[in-house]
């Protein structure tokens, strides 16, 4: 009686054979559709110059709206299909850079100390944002940082306007 059940339960070792040989090429084939599915470009070497939309604060949701108007410009180094360096830039809509006099009035004034803290807050996060793109070779490896939401948004549109720019 055990004998027959191990005979049922045996394979034939030319259906074992038939069957590894049948799966290798299966699976290979698998392997390679996917690996076509990554979703990954191929990039030019060379510095490319991307652009985000311009931001504008309606003057209705000025005192609600913790962004400032402007857009950025972004500028990438691809090497070996990689963001090997970044700088970006933010700008006012008046074509002004956003630097240390940004969040102040006209006459180089701080008027209020809470927003001139939050649009330096949102400078810095434009370097930091250029600097974790370089170290990090890729867009979806920077984190937005809290209180530069917008510059975030932008800086992601300008970089992937540069990348579409180097696409081969």
């Amino acid at each position: 009686m055990s004998e027959n059940i191990n005979n049922k339960y045996k394979i034939d070792s030319d259906k074992k054979t038939d069957l590894i040989f049948g799966l290798i090429p299966a699976v290979c084939v698998l392997l390679i559709l996917l690996s076509g599915c990554g979703g990954s470009a191929n990039y030019q070497d060379g510095v490319y110059e991307g652009r985000s939309s311009v931001y504008e604060v309606l003057e209705e949701d000025a005192e609600e709206d913790e962004g400032g108007d402007g857009y950025g410009v972004v500028e990438i180094k691809i090497e070996d299909n990689i963001i090997t360096a970044c700088t970006y830039t933010p700008y006012q809509t008046d074509g002004t850079v956003k630097d240390e006099e940004y969040g102040k009035t006209k006459n180089g004034a701080v008027a209020n100390q809470d927003y001139y803290n939050k649009a330096q807050r949102a400078v810095r996060a434009c370097q930091a944002y250029a600097d974790q793109l370089a170290a990090e070779g890729d867009l979806k490896s920077v984190d937005a940082i809290s209180g530069a939401t917008v510059s975030y948004d932008q800086f992601q549109e300008a970089v992937r306007d540069a990348l579409d720019k180097a696409k081969a």
